[in-house]
């Protein structure tokens, strides 16, 4: 019927106005879905606050535990946690600045109370694991932060990364943050009261030519996350993937904040402030995700309406050409200087 020429399909549609009235109905409907999402988005992107912290422990005496804790968002996460009221176990590879951060956050809190833990993730090391759990003895654990991660040094076809890259990426963001947990969430369980949250990425969303291994596995811990978190919503804990784009940091190697991304502290502020809520990531494909941060939720928003996953991932893979190409000159200029 659609190829029936304009004339013809408007005598067809006055003989038979149901067909006016159903094609009416369907594209009202469309509409009215789309404008109903962008305002649940925006609302809870702008206005309503998230679950509070309190209900956690904060301010009673519980604990937080963050990984990747000595610089970035993980040393951010650390201060504002402190802030809101909980004590800090930090937990990353380079004790000296562990301690340094630590000191930092009892001078400017001296309410709480913080410890430090020193253990490399990419090691899969059994003992060391066994004394990150002996470090948790006693603590009222009311918050996790599964921080801590590795991307590839630069983008590269996965037949061209060097194994070693490859092992330590899974070993940090896989299996550091199953293990972590497995540690931590029992005890949560048992008092009925916790909040674990997953650092993730726009790679896991997006398929990633070039950072294939860190976007596979930013994509295991969001599916993951969405199993866990219905295995123990019974036991009122919170498990969150929190979806994010560019942030300032070692990580993603960038310097300067703009309006797409923010500081560590604009980024924190609004993963703690929308706790409980999707806000971005609202209508998106896997439950127990948020994307807090304002323009990281319009992004994701504007992804999922979009819908073309093999858009996005011809558009991510010519800028990873380019990153490695800049790359690659960088480092050829950096050996001709020396």
């Amino acid at each position: 019927m659609l190829n029936l020429p304009l004339q013809q399909f408007k005598a067809f549609s006055e003989d038979q106005p149901w067909l006016s009235l159903f094609f009416f109905a369907v594209g009202s409907l469309s509409i009215a879905r789309v404008v109903y999402q962008s305002v649940v988005v925006l609302f809870q992107t702008f206005v309503v606050p998230g679950t509070s912290l309190n209900r956690y422990g904060a301010r009673k005496g519980a604990w937080a535990v963050v990984t990747g804790a000595s610089d970035g968002i993980g040393k951010e996460f650390s201060f504002q946690l402190a802030k809101a009221g909980f004590n800090v176990l930090l937990v990353a590879r380079n004790p000296e600045l562990l301690k340094s951060t630590a000191q930092d956050i009892e001078q400017k809190y001296s309410s709480v109370s913080t410890k430090v833990h020193s253990i490399d993730f990419s090691k899969d090391d059994e003992a060391a694991y066994s004394g990150f759990a002996a470090a948790l003895n006693g603590l009222d654990i009311g918050v996790l932060v599964n921080n801590v991660g590795k991307s590839h040094n630069m983008p590269a076809n996965f037949v061209e990364t060097p194994r070693d890259e490859i092992k330590d990426i899974v070993s940090i963001n896989v299996n550091a943050t199953l293990r972590v947990t497995y540690e931590i969430l029992p005890g949560m369980v048992q008092r009925k009261r916790g909040l674990i949250l997953n650092i993730g990425s726009f790679a896991g969303a997006i398929p990633s030519p070039m950072l294939a291994t860190y976007s596979g596995t930013k994509a295991f811990l969001a599916t993951w996350t969405s199993a866990l978190a219905e295995e123990v919503k019974k036991d009122n804990v919170t498990v969150e993937h929190v979806n994010t784009y560019f942030v300032v940091s070692k990580l993603s190697k960038i310097r300067k904040p703009s309006l797409f991304i923010p500081t560590p502290a604009s980024y924190v502020r609004a993963v703690l402030s929308k706790i409980g809520l999707a806000c971005g990531a609202a209508f998106g494909p896997i439950p127990s995700t948020s994307t807090p941060f304002w323009a990281h939720a319009l992004m994701h928003y504007g992804i999922t309406l979009i819908n073309s996953p093999k858009l996005f991932i011809d558009y991510t893979h010519g800028l990873h050409k380019d990153i490695r190409r800049r790359a690659l000159k960088k480092l050829e200029r950096e050996a001709k200087a020396q």
